[in-house]
Order: structure tokens, then C-alpha cells, then sequence
């Protein structure tokens, strides 16, 4: 029986907002959006599970809630075996999330006075992170640049060092919120492969969202496809793109990959 590592029932975020200046004499009233509604997924340990959509499409909301940065409005989930909202803080010590809306690094301090704060934020022992953050380093290929400051770092570079971060506790789940956003061709293979190599083969799970028809097809095991804050197909790429009912959605992938490059 295949080990589920993460499994959601009818989740769903609502965000209530005012109307706004928009409609000035309506300004006091409150309206509600609904970003994600009744998703139910299931991946299995060691998979690359691909959240794919267009912009707006209710990934990153999602993605937020898995990680319990937002709580749900309903429904349940449990990641790791741990319930999303009753257990937050052993699901909290069972993920890293990386993202390419990089904010959380001290842009003055060098990359590795970065990962000893955030070593220690994680509970490693001084002795710990002494060890541990030497093998990161190598691992995304940042030893030698791990001296300058955050701020002199290029994309790529900061897309590293989000993984040298996420490493550091060594969890068993990885989300990550479109990481090569912003990468060069090189950068972003180079992270695919290592996503390949290192995180699956040591038995890691990932779930990627993306708004890249080719890379969830060339990276991942299965994707959810989403439109609308709701899951419209499960499967893979090429199975799902034989599927008439969703050619208009892929083709609207394909031409918002165009608009964008």
C-alpha cells in the first residue's frame, strides 16, 4: 500500500474583503473571494507532485495553507501524518517551503551568517549547525560564495541559498512555490536535477507549483491541475493533456508561457 504523505478533504480558503474605492458609496460593505475550494489530493512519499495553473489559479494560497501559513475556512488536511491545524508545529518540523518571493534573508549579512540564524531558529545545536551547514552549502553549490553578503547574490544564487535554508532541518517534504521564477535555462536545470538527484533518491517529497506546461511535464511524477481555486484533473502531463475536455486549458498555459518569455 503506498505510503500518503499528504492528503486534503474539501479544503478551502475565503477571503473577505471590503469593496473599496472602487465603489466609494459601498466602501463599508464586506465581500467574500474564494481563492481555493474543495480540494482533495493525495501524494504519495517520494513523488514529485506538480500544482499546476495559471497565475491566480489558487496554487500559492494552497500552498500557504499546507505549510500553515494561512488556516483553511474548511475542510481538513494532514501533512506528514500530522493534522494541518491541531498539530501545526510538527508539520512546521516536517517541511521547508521555498519560494521565489525571497524575503525572510537578512540582505546584509553574508550567506553563511544567514544559515547560522536560521539554524538556530530551527532548534540545531551550535555543534549541529557547525556540521550541518557545511554540507548544505556544498550540496546546492554555494561553499565558496558563502562569505558575501545576501544582497550580492544573484537570483540563482538566492534560489540556492532558499535550499540551503530549507535543507538545514532536513525535512521530509519540500514545497516549492515556482522556484525557477526569475532563473536563467543553466540555473533552472540545474535545480530540476537536483530536485531528481538528491531530494527524491534520499526519499524526499516535493510539490511544485508552477505555471510551466514543460517543466511540470520534465519534472513531475503527477500534477493537479487548477483553474479558479478549484482541482480540476489529477494525473499525468501527457495522459491528462489527451483529455479534450481540458485542450482549452492547456492551450491557455501554452500562450501565457509565450506572453511571459
Amino acid at each position: 500500500m503506498a505510503d500518503v504523505v499528504l492528503q486534503t478533504r474539501n479544503l478551502t480558503k475565503d477571503f473577505t474583503k471590503r469593496r473599496g474605492i472602487s465603489s466609494p458609496g459601498r466602501f463599508f460593505e464586506k465581500r467574500t473571494v474564494t481563492a481555493v475550494k474543495d480540494v482533495n489530493l493525495s501524494v504519495e512519499r517520494g513523488e514529485i507532485f506538480g500544482l499546476l495553473g495559471p497565475n491566480g489559479a489558487g496554487k500559492t494560497t494552497l500552498t500557504k495553507m499546507l505549510c500553515t501559513l494561512l488556516l483553511p475556512s474548511s475542510g481538513s488536511a494532514t501533512v506528514n501524518g500530522f493534522d494541518l491545524v491541531r498539530q501545526q508545529s510538527k508539520v512546521k518540523s516536517s517541511i521547508a517551503l521555498i519560494s521565489s518571493e525571497e524575503r525572510s534573508f537578512y540582505w546584509r549579512l553574508s550567506g553563511l551568517q544567514n544559515l547560522s540564524f536560521f539554524a538556530a531558529l530551527y532548534g540545531l545545536s551550535a555543534e549541529q549547525a557547525r556540521r550541518r551547514i557545511p554540507e548544505v552549502l556544498e550540496i546546492v553549490g554555494m561553499t565558496e560564495a558563502a562569505g558575501r553578503r545576501f544582497q550580492e547574490y544573484s537570483t540563482g544564487m538566492k534560489q540556492r541559498m532558499g535550499l540551503a535554508r530549507g535543507l538545514l532541518a532536513d525535512p521530509d517534504i519540500f514545497f516549492m512555490d515556482e522556484p525557477t521564477k526569475g532563473l536563467d535555462p543553466v540555473a533552472t536545470l540545474q535545480l530540476h536535477e537536483f530536485i531528481a538527484s538528491r531530494l527524491v533518491n534520499e526519499g524526499k517529497t516535493v510539490i511544485l507549483a508552477t505555471h510551466h506546461l514543460v517543466e511540470a511535464e520534465q519534472v513531475c511524477d503527477r500534477v493537479a491541475i487548477m483553474s479558479g481555486g478549484r482541482l480540476r484533473a489529477c494525473g499525468r502531463v501527457r495522459e491528462l493533456a489527451g483529455d479534450t475536455s481540458l485542450s482549452d486549458y492547456f492551450i491557455s498555459l501554452v500562450e501565457e508561457e509565450q506572453v511571459q518569455s
